[in-house]
């Protein structure tokens, strides 16, 4: 028997090549040269068979990079799209058989414009001010509705958030809709037959919070809501909206929600939850479906898990390490117990102080690469907060 034992010391995915088989809401996401996605705050746009993903390349001075996939699961990095920096959550649309990138750009909307879908978008047009009160704002979306017309979403301020329709020569229009009497920004927004749902997330700055939705039966008509998405202790499952994309398949349509789940300062190194949603036709809907890993067939639309046919026993974990009791609960689940937990320093830590590392030794393994689920409850999430900051696997004589 091959035993394994786990060093749980956030990331745990251990190469590459499992990014390739399915999306892992907030592990580590590789493109294919084996580097960390940055391209958060995007969106996907569908051209031909390929889908392209934008978003803001944190580490090259919040400069829109580009990826495309054929897959949703392998994506190729296609590079910085423009020299412009600190571009704040691009968005991709395509008018009048050119190519334009929309984002926030010192609090006002930047158009660049390209006749390629990948590389060489320009500044043909200056930033302007939302129309029609010339405010400034923080958040970009993007929709396009069914008879082609393309949609800014935006996080005005006065707490206002606001669609305007995109012009055909890529100027941003008229308003035709818009959310007042909270603080709302993230906005992002789909058609499900003829009602239009709208994503926004609450302003916690890069902490998560419960996002919410709202409905209408025009684009122009009254916001229903907000209804949750998630329950609103998981806080959208530790992550803020970004993007909903639409996969029409032969079979099926499946509505994916594209999310950041961000580190304290918004940087590269944040991850991304991606889910599929369900959708009540009849109550007008929305609410995520929170899988450990996923994957959606871009010709079918069907979405497929992992078997669970078999399972590996950790029923006999021992543990080791500083961080307290272990209770089992039942087959692979166990509670750690707080009465007894030790801190250590943690300088990278909120409250600068962490558990020591644990170790849970005698677990069967496959003997092979796979992947290892760590699902935790933080009794009071004012006072504390866990993270899994590295993963070491190692064998044990058996």
């Amino acid at each position: 028997m091959l035993l394994r034992s786990f060093l749980p010391l956030l990331s745990i995915l251990t190469g590459s090549a499992f990014a390739a088989s399915w999306i892992v809401p907030g592990a580590v996401w590789t493109d294919t040269d084996g580097v960390r996605i940055d391209a958060h705050g995007g969106g996907i746009f569908k051209y031909e068979d390929t889908f392209y993903w934008i978003g803001q390349g944190d580490g090259d001075n919040v400069t829109a990079r580009m990826y495309s996939s054929t897959d949703l699961l392998n994506w190729e990095n296609r590079g910085l799209q423009s020299t412009v920096g600190g571009m704040w959550r691009p968005k991709l649309a395509m008018l009048e058989g050119g190519f334009w990138i929309y984002g926030q750009v010192s609090r006002r909307v930047q158009p660049l414009e390209s006749t390629q879908i990948v590389g060489e978008y320009t500044i043909t047009q200056p930033a302007v001010y939302l129309p029609p009160n010339n405010y400034s704002y923080s958040d970009t979306g993007i929709f396009q509705d069914d008879d082609g017309t393309w949609y800014l979403l935006t996080s005005a301020d006065h707490n206002t958030l606001q669609v305007n329709k995109i012009n055909i020569d890529g100027t941003i229009g008229a308003r035709v809709n818009s959310l007042t009497g909270a603080p709302y920004e993230a906005p992002g927004m789909l058609k499900v037959a003829d009602t239009y749902f709208l994503l926004v997330s609450g302003k916690t700055a890069y902490a998560p919070n419960p996002n919410k939705m709202f409905w209408s039966t025009s684009i122009n008509g009254t916001w229903n809501g907000p209804f949750d998405i998630a329950p609103n202790s998981t806080n959208t499952y530790n992550s803020q909206n970004s993007f909903e994309l639409v996969v029409e398949g032969t079979e099926c349509t499946t509505y994916v929600y594209m999310g950041d789940r961000f580190d304290e300062t918004g940087s590269e190194e944040s991850s991304y939850v991606w889910l599929p949603m369900g959708v009540d036709s009849s109550t007008k809907r929305l609410t995520l479906e929170y899988h450990d890993m996923w994957k959606v067939n871009v010709s079918t639309g069907v979405v497929s898990f992992p078997t669970v046919a078999r399972r590996y026993d950790a029923e006999s974990v021992e543990l080791s390490g500083r961080a307290g009791r272990i209770e089992f609960i039942s087959l692979n689940v166990f509670v750690i117990s707080n009465h007894s937990i030790v801190f250590s320093d943690c300088e990278n830590c909120d409250n600068k102080r962490a558990v020591s590392g644990i170790t849970f030794h005698n677990i069967t393994g496959t003997g092979s690469p796979q992947w290892i689920s760590f699902h935790y409850t933080v009794n009071n999430p004012k006072d504390f907060e866990v993270a899994i900051e590295c993963l070491e696997v190692y064998e044990e004589e058996s």
